[in-house]
């Protein structure tokens, strides 16, 4: 169970700043990560609401981070 955890902490975040520089857009990013989990969520290996919870703000701030990336980007050129 801890493992979840971690993965639910970790690895959203890291796929919305993933998908946003392939992408090269910020909602696609984060659009991809939540239809990610929920097809998570519809399969069964999300068990429990902490882990949405966990999911959910590992999404925020995956979100924030690639729009900090993006605005440093802008700034050096």
């Amino acid at each position: 169970m801890l493992l979840k955890f971690l993965s639910a902490l970790l690895l959203p975040g890291l796929l919305v700043v993933f998908f946003t520089r392939v992408a090269y857009n910020q909602v696609i990013g984060l659009v991809l990560t939540v239809a990610l989990i929920a097809a998570s969520v519809y399969k069964g290996y999300t068990n429990s609401i902490w882990l949405i919870i966990v999911d959910a703000f590992s999404l925020t701030v995956g979100f924030w981070y690639s729009n900090r990336m993006k605005q440093k980007a802008r700034q050096k050129s």
